[in-house]
């Protein structure tokens, strides 16, 4: 069912640093930022193609150009790993796989850093030599997990942003042997949990799990009359805690956060985590890189969960939160436009007026210096300059930076490149093939009515249930064996013993059937005899984000029996997953779909009550078990769709009911999502 992983040359590295450090891993989202990386001193720099790649805005890379940059980092002594966390599309299988087969014979990277499953299948198709590590975007959250992905041969999780140090623990005490834990120490907050957050998708077809977040939640937003930024969290800061991770052996990894950051950034990140890292007991050095932090030009900055103890809300509902040290507002009008800075401004210091997801923002390149408090005129070439919109400094190129990116410029400029073909055949892998109706058990047609107290819809509609932590003793052995039990799509570790004794009982009680929204939530059931799991029906659910034949082939051999397929996903798409599938499909086809789960809330947010964004879109916020789900004030609703579905080889239907606040009418809206327009 699983296949064991291989160890390569890169394991070798890593042992062979200081002492069993952590390595610093360091952002590249282009060239300089890559030079920048190397001459601070990171341990491994992580960078993405221009294709499937978490962080499609930034400039990424060629891969002519990565085979260079990955020979020059070797010749550091500096770990390469390349970015492939994006979901695939059915028609975009063959492209990964051509490009992965590319990566491994050029450019030779340590590893790749994946979210889709598919690529799991992909690399060992390919021949790939390097380890694989499991994107945050995965949700690996909880400890018992990290088994399953090692017996899938992943080497590293990069584990939530949104633990504490005691979960961190708890995460490391269940790390397999051989494998270890990355965990992420400055950089941007998202506000959704990673890889529960469709926020984007949803409101405008630019999916944050393939890399094209627009960051809606970066906006200002109005409710009971106040506009204010109730979902734009300030930067994580580990700084002088990272003392505290060292203590942990099995986090092998300390991530800084900035694809799309400039050479600035990343140079000086990179030098105050070395410091916090290697002179963490000096008092000097501590005061020295919490200084270079406050030189990096990121926002403000929390510790978020870190400490159990004191966790801290990242949410500023009034403060500046766009990327780049804020510096203050325009002033005046049209042509006569000027900034008064909070801060000195240098020569080639980049600006960004505006927001960098909203139209009508511009960078303007400084040219001359600026005192603090003096007046920088603006410039912009087209259109009108929007008199309050904050300014922000998003790069700075001084000189002692500019030297050293030009040294190493020099030493890149005479590495001889590889000769990588313009084009290559499409390498193919085999998909397993839809299946016959005799081949697969269990095999599940109808409607499933998902609720979370018992209520069903229609009277022959399946019964779903979301399970809860507290056990059920009420329901009847009959009822427990007839109801699909849906696990939720976010298990923190200091869940997972309730869960586990939970589902332990049910089954006891002759429960039968449930709908795993983690792949990694298998775990669970993986401790019961062989002629228990015969008697089970165990579904991958739709926060699965599965998309493509190969990921189902990879639940396939992981003893799922049926997959609900992603609701991001166009008409198109689904009709070439019904052909790639191994696996009977389901697919929800109506309900409440959430815009993003999170674990934090604005102090200054009422729950269950509607909130209006710029665009005039409503939502609201219910508190659901420990987390907070942000809902759209209108449904999924492919039901004119379903006879299109049926015909395509869909079986099961999901409608999935949440309560609707009292005060809260949901809108008739359509709710199609991306099924016309497809998915960017």
């Amino acid at each position: 069912m699983f296949y064991e992983k291989e160890t390569g040359s890169v394991a070798g590295k890593i042992e062979d640093l200081d002492d069993r450090k952590p390595l610093i891993l360091a952002p590249a989202g282009d060239r300089a930022s890559f030079f920048a990386a190397i001459q601070a001193g990171a341990d491994a720099i992580y960078c993405g193609l221009k294709q499937f790649s978490a962080r499609m805005e930034a400039t990424n890379f060629t891969m002519d150009e990565l085979s260079r940059l990955v020979s020059l980092a070797h010749k550091k002594g500096v770990l390469v790993y390349i970015t492939l966390n994006s979901l695939i599309k059915p028609d975009e299988l063959d492209h990964a796989t051509s490009m992965l087969k590319n990566l491994s014979t050029y450019v030779k990277p340590d590893a790749i850093i994946i979210q889709d499953l598919a690529f799991i299948k992909i690399a060992k198709h390919v021949g790939f030599k390097g380890e694989i590590h499991l994107s945050t975007l995965a949700n690996l959250s909880n400890p018992a997990g990290l088994k399953t992905a090692f017996m899938l041969g992943v080497n590293r999780v990069v584990i939530p942003r949104e633990l504490s140090i005691d979960e961190m623990k708890k995460m490391a005490a269940a790390c397999p042997e051989h494998m270890d834990l990355e965990v992420f120490v400055q950089g941007a907050l998202c506000y959704s949990v990673s890889g529960r957050c469709y926020w984007s998708s949803f409101f405008g077809g630019k999916s944050g799990l393939r890399g094209r977040c627009v960051q809606p939640c970066r906006r200002i937003y109005q409710q009971k009359g106040q506009k204010k930024s109730y979902f734009s969290c300030q930067d994580l800061s580990v700084d002088v805690l990272t003392k505290v991770v060292m203590t942990v052996p099995e986090i092998r990894t300390l991530k800084i956060e900035g694809r799309k950051k400039g050479p600035h950034y990343v140079y000086y990140t990179v030098r105050a985590y070395r410091m916090f890292r290697d002179e963490g007991n000096d008092p000097a050095a501590k005061k020295s890189a919490i200084a270079f932090l406050e030189q990096a030009l990121g926002r403000g900055s929390t510790h978020y969960n870190f400490l159990p103890q004191r966790p801290q809300v990242p949410v500023l509902s009034d403060a500046q939160t766009g990327s780049g040290l804020f510096l203050g507002t325009v002033k005046g009008q049209a042509a006569n436009s000027y900034l008064v800075p909070r801060e000195k401004l240098l020569p080639n210091d980049l600006l960004r007026i505006g927001y960098e997801d909203e139209s009508g923002h511009f960078i303007q390149r400084i040219t001359i210096s600026v005192p603090k408090k003096g007046r920088l005129h603006l410039k912009r070439k087209q259109g009108k300059i929007a008199s309050n919109s904050p300014v922000f400094l998003i790069d700075r190129r001084e000189k002692m930076l500019e030297e050293l990116l030009f040294q190493i410029e020099k030493e890149f400029d005479q590495l001889a490149g590889v000769s990588i073909p313009e084009s290559t055949k499409p390498v193919k892998v085999k998909l397993a093939g839809k299946p016959g109706l005799k081949s697969i058990k269990n095999w599940v047609y109808g409607d499933m009515c998902v609720t979370r107290d018992g209520r069903t819809g229609k009277k022959n509609d399946i019964s779903g249930i979301w399970m809860k932590a507290a056990r059920d003793n009420t329901m009847p052995a009959k009822s427990l064996s007839s109801v699909w039990w849906w696990l939720p799509p976010v298990l923190w570790p200091d869940d997972e013993d309730v869960f586990s004794k939970n589902i332990f009982h049910m089954i006891e009680k002759g429960a039968t059937r449930f709908v795993l929204n983690a792949p990694w939530q298998m775990a669970f059931f993986k401790e019961f005899s062989s002629g228990q799991l015969k008697k089970m029906v165990l579904w991958a659910g739709p926060f699965c984000n599965i998309s493509n034949g190969l990921a189902m082939a990879v639940l396939a051999d992981m003893g799922f029996s049926g997959v609900i397929v992603s609701p991001e996903l166009s008409k198109s798409d689904y009709s070439e997953l019904s052909n790639q599938s191994c696996l009977p499909l389901g697919i929800v086809v109506e309900g409440n779909w959430p815009l993003g789960i999170s674990r934090t809330l604005s102090n200054e947010i009422s729950t269950d009550r509607l909130f209006k964004s710029p665009k005039g879109e409503e939502a609201w916020v219910s508190k659901i078990g420990s987390d907070n789900w942000v809902f759209p004030n209108w449904k999924i609703d492919l039901t004119s769709k379903k006879n299109e579905l049926q015909k395509a080889g869909f079986s099961l239907f999901v409608n999935l009911q949440e309560r609707v606040p009292r005060d809260i009418q949901l809108k008739p809206r359509p709710g199609l999502w991306n099924w016309e327009h497809g998915l960017s």
